[in-house]
Parts: C-alpha cells; structure tokens; sequence
C-alpha cells in the first residue's frame, strides 16, 4: 500500500515545484537572456507591480509534465496573473522567452485566454509584456484555427476594447506573425530599443516569400515603427523605463466603477491559519470537521450558519473574509444525524443538503454576496432510498442555481471533487471567477479505488469474452496498474496543468486570494437580472 503524504509533505513538494517553475527554461537560458540587456518575465513583473504587493499568480503549473517529447514548456511559456500596479489592480500577461524563445504551445492559448477571461469578467486592465517567437510550427495544426485557439486572443482584444477596458502592451522581444496583432490591438503600444521587432513576417520569411534582403531592425525595430510606420506610440532604451512609462500610464487611468460588495474593518481569524494543516488528514477517506477549517480562514472565525440543523452534509454559512461579505457552501466532512436520526456519510451531498444550498445561493444572489465554495466531495447520494426520494431533482436544483448564480464565485478544491459533486460545487464548467486547488485535492470522475475496481471488471469481462482467463496474480499485477495510471490524473498538478484550476497553493494563501478576488469582482457591477428559469421542486 502506498504511503499517505502529510500536508507537510505535500507542501514541500509545491514549494520545490514552484521554485522549478520560476527558473522559466533555466539558469543557462536566464543568462543568456542577461546578456541581452533583457530582464526575465518573472523579472519583468517584479520591477513593474508596486512594491511589497501581492502578485496572484493564475496558471503557474500549466504545461506540468507535459510537451516531454519537446523538452517541457514550463508555465506554458507564459506568466500571467493580477498584480496591484500604481495601486490598480491589473491583468499582467508576460510572454517568457527562456522558454523556447516565447513560442505558442497549444496549452499557450488556454492560458492567454483564461487571463483575459479573468480580466472581462472583472473589468481589469491588462499589461502585455510581449516576448515571442509566435506559433510552435510543429504543433501548429492544434494553435491556429479553432474557436478557443490563438485568433480568439486576438477577437477579445477588440472585444475588451470596446468593453472600455484599457490595454498596454510592450513590445520587449519577437513580435512575430498573427502575434503582432496583439500589441498592436491594444490601447497603447510601447517597444524597446535594440530587442523589441515586431512583423507580420520576418527577414527569413520575407527573404524565401518575396526575395528581399532585409534586416530585422529596418524590417520592424523601434526606430522604424516609432518614426516611419507609426504602428507604435513610443521607444525607450531599456526594459525599465518601458516599464516605467507603463507605470505612469496606469496612474492616470480613471477610477473604476463599484459593484457595491460589502466590506467592513478586516479582523483576523481567532485561530491561526496553519491550524488547518493539523486539521486536514492525511488519508483522503478520513473524516474530519470542515467547519474548524473554515474557521481558519472567516474574520474573527464566526460563520452565521444557514439552516444549521438541516441538510447537515453541506455548509452554509455567511462570514467575512479580509472584511468582505461571503456566502460559504463547503462540503462537511465527518459523520452527521440528520433530522430523521439517520447517519450521513460526510463528504456527500444529500436530497436536503442539496435543497439547501440552492436555497442558499439564491439568498445571497438577492442579497449581492459573494460565494465562496470548499471541495471535499465524492459526489451525490445514491442508491434505492435516494432515487425515490428524488436525489436527482434536489441535485439539479442545486446545479441550476450555481449556473444561474450572477454574484461572483470563487472554488477551492479541498480535498475529494468527484463526479456530479464538482459541478454542483461549482467546478470550472460553471464559471468561478478563480478556482484553485490545496495540495490535498483529487479531481476526477470518482475515486481511484473504485474507478481502478470497475475499469479491471470492464477489462477481465473483455478478456473473457476472447477466451481469455487471468491468474489472480495478473488479475492483481492489472489492477496496480490501472490504479498507479488512475491516481496520476487525480493528482492536482495533472488538474493545473490543463488549467482545470487556476493553480495549487498553500491553505493559508486562501484568504488573501479570496479577498483579492472579490476586489478585483468589485471593479465590474454585476447588471444582470438573477433568474433560475424552471427549477424542479
């Protein structure tokens, strides 16, 4: 039997990955990148947000262990996330160059496209820090032409502008090809001196295309394009005062309109914070009190319970984070009675947990309160007892007011997020404004055990129908190997990188993503009108 990790181990294992990801394509591409008089994306992003603010950082484990047969591409090649920048919260994208000269892996555009989604969602700035070669040609059939591929990078530039959404962009590195379009697109576009080019096409192209001999510089450098094409605003000599000029530009934007979230005076949590790594188990089948969890993270660690005493398998609770209101949903995992005198398997959702929380979200829509919801769940009741008393309307009802739900969402897998539970706990399908993962989640369809279990019926049942009888030891060697394939896509990091989530992070970063999110979701007033549609009673 395989070795449950602690959350301290656990935690060890993201801090190592993470300080991995940072070293982009490593110490040797990173010097090389110096010796250009260029700064680092990472680099570039330090010296741009105000100082001692918090960098959120979305997508950081994507790519992660994939694109081996083409070396790796550590964060997709890009950093991107929500930075204060002269006190405003803005969308940073920043292409890194350390990681094949910048060039656009497939998994590029999934994360390109998620920054702008977050920055329309909360109608936040956004800076381009551009630094790429363009397309991966090898992989250039799975980039080019379909609706979430590169081009519509490009659609929700022209989209963001006409939402009134302010973007700058400069041109640090290679601008190559459909890439130009992207600076170019933007409010406002800035190059640097000596290493920023931008072209539809470059000396290489223009040579093999039409003949003419032509350097990089006259072709698309600083100079032509500031002096000649006009197709950018202004030069500077270096990487900083590029950044510098973006700086000042921020600062004069005009003040962003409210959407009238509730905050008050931010009071601590009576309990620290790093309790929750005594409170987690390490087994994931193992009970434990959700609510000692979330009193961890809530202002002061007082939640005013909705329906305490029904529906007992879900949480419901209105708190505060860093001062801002919240309506909680979060999974209860330990054993409960509920009102009939029933034992309640924690981690699952029941007919009335489920009425419940629609109940409950539909309260704070009409209220304007965020929701915040915390994973641990193996899915939905079943068996004879609950079909007949109609788990499956309870549960869409549930899934139905998620989906129609117009306050904010923001999604913490905890532990176990399986099946049907993750849609109803709002899993990435219904559109939270983050979602992010502790190192102790699982995401998948259902558990490993049971999934191995009933993947080895489906393949002994296969075998037997060739004639095919397997010893119990090759029946066993069969299963191993299944269950080791299986837990490799439970893992979070195979979650993060296809950016299922956002990212993995320490428990206790949790209240401050949560309380940066909510003040980025506060810059968009939320216009539409709240409706379920028909909802199963």
């Amino acid at each position: 039997m395989v070795k449950q990790q602690t959350i301290q181990e656990l935690l060890e294992v993201l801090h190592q990955k993470y300080e991995l990801v940072k070293q982009g394509g490593g110490a040797k591409k990173i010097e090389t990148h110096h010796k250009k008089g260029k700064l680092t994306a990472r680099e570039r992003i330090d010296y741009l947000i105000d100082p001692d603010s918090y960098f959120l950082e979305v997508g950081a484990f994507v790519a992660d262990g994939m694109y081996q047969e083409e070396g790796g591409c550590p964060s997709g090649g890009v950093v991107t996330g929500i930075g204060y920048v002269a006190g405003r919260q803005c969308m940073i994208v920043a292409n890194d160059a350390t990681v094949k000269a910048g060039a656009w892996f497939p998994i590029a555009a999934k994360k390109n496209l998620r920054a702008q989604e977050i920055a329309m969602e909360n109608r936040l700035p956004v800076i381009y820090l551009v630094d790429s070669a363009g397309v991966y040609l090898p992989m250039q059939s799975d980039v080019f032409a379909d609706k979430e591929h590169f081009g519509r990078i490009f659609r929700n530039n022209a989209k963001m502008s006409s939402m009134g959404i302010v973007q700058i962009a400069a041109i640090m590195g290679s601008c190559v090809a459909g890439g130009a379009y992207l600076p170019i697109m933007s409010d406002e576009a800035f190059i640097v001196e000596g290493t920023g080019s931008v072209y539809l096409a470059g000396p290489y192209l223009v040579k093999s295309s039409i003949g003419e001999d032509v350097d990089s510089e006259t072709l698309g450098g600083a100079e032509m394009h500031c002096e000649i094409s006009g197709v950018t605003d202004n030069k500077f000599p270096d990487d900083k005062s590029c950044l510098d000029a973006i700086r000042k530009h921020i600062d004069r934007i005009g003040q962003p309109a409210s959407a009238g979230f509730d905050r008050k005076i931010a009071v601590d949590p009576a309990k620290d914070a790093r309790d929750i790594y005594d409170l987690i188990p390490a087994d994931r089948l193992k009970p434990y009190d959700m609510r000692s969890v979330l009193e961890c993270i809530v202002d002061a660690s007082e939640l005013d319970e909705y329906k305490p005493d029904y529906g007992k398998t879900l949480i419901c609770a209105y708190a505060r984070v860093d001062g801002w209101a919240v309506g909680i949903v979060a999974n209860q995992r330990k054993m409960v009675k509920s009102g009939k005198g029933e034992m309640q398997m924690g981690g699952v959702i029941y007919g009335e947990s489920a009425d419940k929380a629609a109940r409950f979200i539909m309260n704070c829509n009409q209220k304007k309160i965020p929701l915040i919801f915390f994973h641990d769940v193996t899915g939905f009741m079943v068996g004879s007892r609950a079909e007949q008393g109609g788990i499956i309307k309870d549960g869409a009802k549930m899934v139905n007011a998620v989906a129609n739900s117009i306050v904010p969402k923001f999604t913490f897998i905890v532990g176990n997020s399986y099946g049907a539970g993750n849609y109803a706990m709002c899993g990435k399908a219904y559109d939270p404004r983050l979602i992010y993962a502790w190192p102790t989640a699982q995401m998948a369809v259902m558990s490993g055990a049971t999934a191995a279990k009933t993947l080895l019926q489906i393949q002994t049942a296969t075998l037997k129908a060739r004639g095919e009888v397997l010893s119990a030891e090759a029946e066993k060697t069969m299963l191993d190997e299944i269950t080791d394939r299986y837990n490799e896509e439970l893992s979070p990091y195979y979650a993060a990188s296809r950016l299922w989530v956002d990212g993995i992070i320490d428990p206790v970063e949790t209240r401050k993503i949560i309380s940066t999110g909510i003040g980025a979701a506060n810059q968009a007033p939320v216009n539409e009108r709240f409706s379920v549609g028909v909802m199963q009673v």
